[in-house]
C-alpha cells in the first residue's frame, strides 16, 4: 500500500451534518486526487435529487465531480455492496463520539460496517464545514497484520497534511516481564529486562520505518503499557490528536468479543478523535 486512496466513498444522507461530512470527504478526495462517490441509501425521487444537487453545490470541491449512487434497502448491506462492487479504497462516514451501552451491544450502522467492510474506513467524529489542519497523528503499531500499512498511511498523511507530529505507539508485552520478575530476579535485573524490551520493541518499529519514506516528518515512537485500547485512546487525547490510525484486526469480531470487548472495541465506543481503520483492499 502506497498510503494513497484512489476511490473514496461517502455514506451520506440529509442530516444536519451532511454538508460538513461532504466537505471533509471532498477535501480528502482533492488531497489524494481521488474519485469521490456519494452513497445514499433511502428514498430516491426528484426532491432527493434536488437536495443532493444543492448539497454538492454548497461545498467547494474544486474540479472534483462526485458520482451519486442511489440505493434502497438495508443501509449496512447496501453500503458494503458498493464498497465491494465499486472497488472502494476508503469509506468515509460519520460517528458518534460516545455510544451508550445499548448501542454498544446492538451495534450501530457504523460499527457493523467497520466489522465487515473490505476497505479502509474513516470515521469522522465531529465533521466541520471549516477546513482544519491535522497537527498530530497517532498510529497504533500493534495487533494487526496491517501494521506497516497503518504506519505508511500515517506518514503519507502526515506529509500531505503538513502535520507537526506522527506518533507511532506500540504496546510493551509486560506479562512476560512480570513472569520473569517472579523468578526471583533482582531489581536491577528487572529494570535491565525492561530496558531490553523497550529497545527490542522500538527496534521493530524502526525496521518498518526504514522501509517507508518519512523525510521531514517529526516521528515519535512511544511505548505504552496497560490495556492497549484504553491507553491508546488516552494517549491520543493527551496529544490532542486529530487522527488515530489503526490496522484492521486479523479476524472479524466474534460474539464473544461483543460481550467481552476486544481492545479496539474501546476505541470504537469512545472515539478520542477521527479514526482511520486501515484494511487494504485486495483485488
Amino acid at each position: 500500500m502506497s498510503g494513497r486512496f484512489k476511490k473514496i466513498a461517502l455514506a451520506i444522507g440529509f442530516s444536519p451534518t451532511s454538508r460538513a461530512l461532504l466537505n471533509e470527504a471532498s477535501r480528502l478526495a482533492y488531497l489524494f486526487r481521488a474519485q469521490l462517490i456519494l452513497v445514499h441509501v433511502g428514498t430516491h425521487g426528484s426532491e432527493e435529487e434536488s437536495k443532493m444537487s444543492e448539497l454538492i453545490q454548497s461545498v467547494d470541491a474544486g474540479d472534483l465531480k462526485p458520482i451519486v449512487l442511489w440505493k434502497e434497502g438495508d443501509p449496512v448491506k447496501e453500503i458494503l455492496k458498493v464498497c465491494s462492487t465499486e472497488n472502494i479504497d476508503l469509506l468515509v462516514a460519520g460517528a458518534l463520539k460516545k455510544e451508550n451501552l445499548l448501542q454498544n451491544y446492538i451495534g450501530t450502522v457504523a460499527r457493523k460496517i467497520m466489522r465487515k467492510a473490505n476497505c479502509s474506513i474513516l470515521m469522522i467524529q465531529n465533521p466541520n464545514e471549516q477546513t482544519r489542519s491535522v497537527n498530530n497523528i497517532v498510529v497504533n503499531a500493534e495487533d494487526s497484520p496491517y501494521i506497516e500499512d497503518a504506519i505508511r498511511a500515517g506518514c503519507y498523511l502526515g506529509k500531505m497534511e503538513n502535520a507537526q507530529w506522527v506518533h507511532i505507539v506500540r504496546e510493551l508485552k509486560l506479562l512476560g516481564l512480570a513472569l520473569s520478575a517472579n523468578e526471583q530476579c533482582t531489581e536491577d535485573e528487572y529494570h535491565e529486562s525492561m530496558q531490553a524490551m523497550v529497545r527490542e520493541e522500538r527496534g521493530e518499529v524502526e525496521k518498518i520505518l526504514a522501509r517507508i519514506p518519512h523525510e521531514n516528518l517529526k516521528v515519535n515512537i512511544k511505548m505504552l503499557s496497560g490495556k492497549s485500547g484504553y491507553e491508546l485512546a488516552r494517549f491520543a487525547e493527551r496529544k490532542k490528536a486529530e487522527l488515530l490510525i489503526v490496522g484492521a484486526p486479523a479476524r472479524r469480531f466474534s460474539l464473544f468479543d461483543r460481550v467481552f470487548p476486544h481492545d479496539l472495541e474501546y476505541i470504537f465506543a469512545n472515539l478520542p478523535c477521527n479514526l482511520l481503520l486501515i484494511n487494504p483492499r485486495t483485488t
